[in-house]
């Protein structure tokens, strides 16, 4: 299997996290795996985005231009990457920041009020979090273990943090698997 997915958002919104989480998490579980970042001109609050491949066999070019899923984190990710996905792709939307949902009916949309579900929790940090447990619930690229093992093992100075992620990825993959 590979999972091809291009994570984008406003800069500060975590997207180059989940990114770099998703790619250490498929390399735990023996995977293929590349990660891509691309940021906007703007150094806080501009554009930003990561291209992920998660496979089981070799990756032959790191670039992805149609993503097997996507994952919106603002209406402007939503408006340029929506028309790449691969037909029965998958797509996550932050509908804390994104009242519309996707223009094709050839794709699965989780509508994922990310936002609203980290202030809950008590971090609004974590949205990025609550996505990324939507995605891999939607998806299967890795399983959500691998996720917290490589969480836990970037952020071995801050073991605090752990809990509040994991709560997040969970919540997450709830929406999906209603």
């Amino acid at each position: 299997m590979t999972s091809e997915v291009i994570m984008a958002g406003f800069g500060g919104q975590g997207v180059m996290l989940i990114g770099q989480l998703l790619t250490y998490a498929g390399m735990l579980e023996n995977k293929q795996v590349s990660w891509i970042p691309s940021y906007g001109p703007e150094m806080r609050g501009g554009t930003a985005n990561c291209s992920v491949i998660v496979a089981d066999e070799p990756i032959g070019a790191p670039i992805v231009t149609e993503p097997t899923a996507l994952i919106a984190m603002n209406v402007p990710s939503l408006d340029k990457f929506e028309s790449q996905l691969q037909s029965g792709g998958v797509v996550i939307i932050n509908s804390s920041l994104i009242e519309r949902s996707i223009k094709r009916t050839d794709i699965k949309a989780y509508l994922i009020p990310a936002n609203e579900v980290a202030a809950e929790l008590g971090n609004p940090k974590v949205a990025n979090m609550v996505v990324l447990g939507a995605l891999i619930a939607a998806t299967g690229a890795v399983r959500a273990e691998s996720v917290t093992k490589a969480f836990a093992k970037m952020f071995a100075r801050k073991p605090e943090l752990l809990k509040i992620n994991e709560q997040a990825i969970r919540r997450g993959a709830e929406f999906v698997n209603k």
